[in-house]
């Protein structure tokens, strides 16, 4: 299948889809020419979805520079629309977005953590690949620079956790089903822990959701076992080794036995970790597999060979490459291999099927040269990489369908330009 380079200008982001599927031998890259950008946008994460429900993927990404977001729909699986920015405030600093139904109209919606002005914004999807203005949510002083979403309280409503950087915790807003969320129930991760991300999983068996958290400040993961109300109890700490920094966090069955295990992002280490689950909510000992020097910054989990086992991605911020971890099936992984970006900070991705191939892709926001590259994948690995400008900033983006055309759209929030 021939691959078309595509370009979107406007905005510093580096939205970098890397399509891979690959055989069982390994990874190929086939690079093509890169767009030169202006750095000043800052992008920082991005996200997938079907903003406008045409089938084809969208983005967001967050330029936290630039104060907005930038939403690309997405035409065909070979071209994105103009972006279009929306503003996230004054100062507002996003760092983080994600999508997500809020008010269970089938229409979705984006969250986005606001470090700078301790808020959460929440941008309500019309159906058309368009937003409503967004609505703040305090969040004190907490200095939001991660975000996820997922029903803790088993009522089929999404709610908001955050990790907080200012205040040293997480935070829960519970969904009302409404687009509205409830204030902010925290809980503290720990003296100078700095909190640098956190997942859901179930990881006691006992069909209620937990938390883990990265705490890169004193390198441990940090585990809290939840309820049926979507309260939550202290768990595990582990440590992740002395230095490690831990990063970035992911959850999934790595050696098919039904339980949730644990991959995390090691910064100061240059490794990633894993941790097997033994069903009873305790863990094996971390077992390291190098980055080569490489600083891993974003760990993501996909089958990326179509072998049926577990792959892991990562990025690495500084090194100007991704890391690939084949999967065994067994907990166990290949030495990684390593692939150029062609950007020095590389701290975001997202995952999705651009072009509708039925092989992943990988969208890596890089937030020094501020474009959007695109690997496309094939059998032999990465082809094509294609390069967008998504807007002043970019600092993280997301993806959803947001004008129900069934094609998914990419939101882009820019941290300098307050939209």
């Amino acid at each position: 299948m021939s691959r078309t380079s595509f370009e979107i200008d406007q905005s510093v982001l580096i939205l970098f889809i890397l399509c891979c599927l690959v055989q069982k031998c390994g990874l190929k890259l086939k690079e093509t020419p890169r767009k030169p950008i202006d750095y000043t946008y800052g992008p920082r994460s991005v996200a997938v979805g079907d903003f406008n429900n045409d089938s084809w993927p969208d983005m967001v990404v967050a330029n936290h520079i630039v104060n907005a977001i930038a939403i690309y729909l997405g035409q065909n699986g070979t071209s994105f629309s103009t972006p279009i920015q929306y503003p996230t405030g004054n100062g507002s600093t996003p760092y983080i977005v994600a999508v997500g139904d809020f008010n269970n109209n089938t229409r979705l919606d984006i969250a986005v953590a606001n470090f700078g002005t301790n808020s959460i914004g929440v941008f309500l999807g019309i159906g058309n690949g368009s937003f409503e203005k967004h609505v703040e949510l305090s969040m004190g002083s907490s200095r939001p620079i991660f975000v996820i979403l997922s029903d803790l309280n088993n009522d089929t409503i999404l709610d908001i956790v955050t990790a907080n950087y200012g205040t040293q915790s997480i935070s829960i807003l519970f969904g009302y089903g409404n687009g509205n969320f409830s204030s902010p129930t925290s809980y503290l991760t720990g003296y100078d822990s700095f909190p640098s991300s956190v997942a859901t999983g179930d990881f006691n068996t006992d069909n209620y959701l937990d938390l883990v958290i990265s705490n890169s400040g004193t390198g441990n993961v940090q585990i809290l076992f939840g309820n049926q109300s979507g309260t939550f109890t202290n768990g595990l700490t582990i440590s992740t080794s002395i230095g490690s920094r831990p990063n970035s966090i992911t959850v999934a069955d790595f050696n098919q036995d039904d339980y949730q295990d644990i991959a995390v992002a090691n910064y100061g280490s240059n490794k990633i970790g894993i941790f097997l689950n033994n069903g009873n909510g305790t863990f094996g000992k971390q077992v390291t597999y190098s980055t080569n020097a490489s600083s891993p910054y974003s760990i993501g989990v996909g089958d990326f060979n179509q072998d049926n086992m577990l792959d892991l991605i990562v990025t690495n911020n500084g090194t100007g490459n991704i890391a690939f971890f084949l999967g065994y099936g067994n907990g166990s992984f290949a030495q990684a291999r390593m692939y150029s970006t062609g950007a020095f900070s590389s701290i975001s991705f997202a995952l999705c099927d651009v072009n509708k191939d039925r092989r992943l892709d990988i969208l890596v926001v890089s937030n020094d040269t501020g474009a959007i590259d695109i690997l496309l994948g094939s059998f032999e690995g990465f082809e094509n990489r294609m390069s967008l400008s998504p807007g002043s900033l970019p600092q993280s983006a997301a993806v959803g369908d947001f004008n129900n055309d069934a094609r998914l759209d990419i939101v882009v929030a820019n941290n300098g330009s307050n939209d």
